[in-house]
């Protein structure tokens, strides 16, 4: 048995441990990371080889903690000049205790200045969202408004051409697969059979769903990379319909995933070993 001594020892040692991971793990949230990635696509025109996508997710926006990182990554998003921009929800927290509508209202409304700050970014053909599960419950519609209303459209359930060079891929949105009402066939239904598929999912597990389709490419947050990553091991904790694809590139028979672990925190403002995340995409033909 441990004397009196050796017990305190062994417990101040710990606490001053978990005291350092989160020190380190509250300044990690504010730092950015800048992943570039080719990714080679079978059906993709060659006029759009080198075709350059910057993906944001996963903002949780709230002005102590969140709102740093999110300014700082459009600074950087515009210095990258992006072909397109898109944003893969969760842009606010909804309550953690679900009673009364309320709340979740309340919640909602960090919309606007979400999309006020999200707004500065530039792209050659624009910036194009869908819905996270956090925004979904706390109120679709109000987010929704407000990212249209500041020139951010909303893909649900829908698509929109991107063309270039006289060809194009089709990007297609859906609802939250968690809390919304997710149709992807009724997004992809009348996209001709040889034109390309990047899809914005907010949940990546969606992908066992989307790899049986003609999507090409899926790209996805949801996961923070669980916030909170021990090497060797994973992540302590991932949301559901995030627990198989959690973080990185994912390479099916016939598609391409990538999972962006975010830029915000929910429940308390630490990463560890998941740095902020802004994903540069570069297309590549086969």
């Amino acid at each position: 048995m441990p004397t009196r001594r050796q017990f305190l020892y062994t417990g101040a040692a710990a606490i001053a441990g978990i005291a350092a991971l989160g020190t380190d793990g509250y300044l990690e949230s504010y730092r950015l990371q800048l992943k570039k990635i080719e990714i080679r696509l079978r059906r993709l025109p060659h006029q759009f080889d080198g075709f350059t996508i910057v993906q944001l997710s996963d903002f949780h926006y709230e002005e102590e903690f969140s709102a740093t990182p999110i300014r700082r990554a459009v600074e950087v998003v515009n210095n990258l000049h992006p072909d397109l921009m898109v944003f893969t929800g969760d842009f606010v927290t909804a309550p953690m205790f679900r009673f009364g509508r309320h709340a979740a209202l309340v919640a909602a409304n960090a919309i606007f200045p979400c999309a006020a700050v999200l707004s500065g970014i530039k792209s050659r053909m624009g910036s194009f969202a869908i819905l996270g599960n956090h925004d979904a419950y706390s109120n679709p519609v109000l987010v929704a408004s407000g990212l249209r209303s500041h020139g951010i459209p909303v893909l649900k359930n829908s698509r929109v051409p991107i063309e270039h060079g006289g060809a194009r891929f089709w990007l297609v949105g859906i609802d939250d697969a968690l809390e919304g009402e997710p149709d992807l066939g009724a997004a992809i239904n009348q996209i001709p059979p040889k034109e390309p598929i990047v899809l914005l999912a907010h949940e990546p597990d969606f992908a066992d769903e989307a790899a049986l389709t003609p999507v090409d490419l899926q790209l996805s947050g949801h996961s923070h990379g669980g916030q909170i990553w021990v090497p060797g091991i994973g992540a302590p904790w991932l949301p559901p319909l995030a627990r198989n694809y959690p973080r990185g590139f994912y390479k099916f028979e016939n598609m391409v995933l990538y999972t962006n672990i975010g830029i915000g925190t929910i429940r308390a403002p630490i990463r560890i070993n998941c740095i902020p995340e802004i994903t540069h995409i570069t297309l590549r033909a086969m």
